[in-house]
């Protein structure tokens, strides 16, 4: 960790109690016109000006950090779409896009290279080899780094071993970095990881993240029940809590998330008394929610850390029973949501 004392987020970290991470990028760049089965990384370099639009939103909403449009940017995923040679040139330019927009902010604002999974299973269970995910990684982390992303940030991850890739390559690009797995599955990761697993995941890597955290999921409630996971095991690394805008939904041939503004707004400072320091949304969170999120993180007195209880009265109920780990078990539906 001293390594990583001097970048950007960590002496944030250092400053202050929370942070305001971005929104949704899948969802805002819809909303611009991308079509669905599109890479978004190619409009990197086909339309540059919506891509600083997005970022652009965010910051003005009020985020302190933000995720480059570097998503689906490594070798494998592009693949996909005949340009795995791409990788790192995608990458860079995208980070390149961020930095114009962090540094014509007027206050310090992360840049945060965003790394999804590789899209295959890895190996024993599957093909993808530990040398070939930190391979691809690497490139990506290295294009990133070239561009002036000031971390790495992996998410939506849900195998520890491709958690573990990551941290090694971000080691040899020797960039700093936070990470986020996805708990989608009875309060598991789809690869089986609980929240527990996941805190001694972090702290026995080599090259442990600045913060790490959960994103994407199910839903609010699900998401803050594993931050509460994390924050039990006592870890002192900041958290990080990244939501999706309520529940989706598919509504006139595409797909809607029915989190309002307000209810993000609850959601925010129900994270932070939690325990996440590092707040922001994920798929369906909008400008509009993410200003509701800062003014309500900056006005409203922090309260005690909630019982699971009060996050299912105010959020909604909880897709499952339980959080993989045992314990209490959580009302599976809301029995009324408060209004503010």
């Amino acid at each position: 960790m001293a390594a990583q004392k001097n970048d950007l987020l960590s002496r944030l970290l250092d400053e202050r109690d929370w942070l305001m991470a971005d929104g949704a990028t899948g969802t805002n760049l819809f909303n611009m016109g991308l079509e669905s089965g599109d890479p978004p990384e190619f409009w990197n370099v086909e339309f540059p000006d919506r891509i600083r639009a997005l970022y652009r939103g965010a910051v003005d909403a009020g985020s302190d950090i933000f995720l480059t449009n570097s998503f689906g940017g490594n070798a494998s995923r592009l693949k996909l779409h005949d340009a795995a040679d791409r990788a790192r040139e995608l990458s860079r330019i995208s980070a390149e896009l961020g930095r114009d927009v962090a540094d014509a902010a007027g206050r310090p604002v992360v840049v945060a290279g965003s790394v999804g999974p590789t899209g295959e299973i890895m190996a024993p269970m599957g093909p993808l080899t530990h040398e070939i995910a930190v391979e691809m990684f690497h490139e990506q982390a290295e294009g990133l780094k070239e561009g002036g992303a000031d971390v790495l940030w992996v998410e939506t991850i849900s195998a520890p071993e491709e958690f573990r890739a990551a941290a090694e390559a971000f080691a040899l690009a020797g960039m700093p970095w936070a990470g986020t797995m996805s708990f989608d599955t009875a309060g598991r990761t789809m690869m089986g990881t609980t929240s527990e697993a996941m805190v001694s995941l972090v702290e026995d890597l080599p090259n442990p993240p600045v913060a790490f955290g959960a994103n994407c999921g199910v839903g609010a409630s699900d998401l803050l029940r594993t931050v509460l996971g994390f924050t039990a095991q006592g870890t002192e690394r900041p958290v990080i809590a990244k939501g999706n805008a309520g529940i989706p939904k598919y509504e006139d041939g595409h797909i809607h998330y029915d989190g309002t503004p307000a209810l993000m707004a609850e959601y925010a400072v129900l994270a932070r008394a939690c325990g996440a320091r590092i707040i922001g949304g994920c798929c369906g969170t909008m400008p509009d929610h993410l200003r509701a999120m800062r003014e309500a993180l900056e006005t409203r007195t922090p309260g005690p850390r909630p019982g699971l209880d009060a996050i299912a009265e105010t959020l909604g109920g909880f897709s499952s029973a339980s959080d993989g780990t045992g314990g209490d078990t959580p009302p599976e539906r809301p029995r009324r949501r408060r209004r503010k």
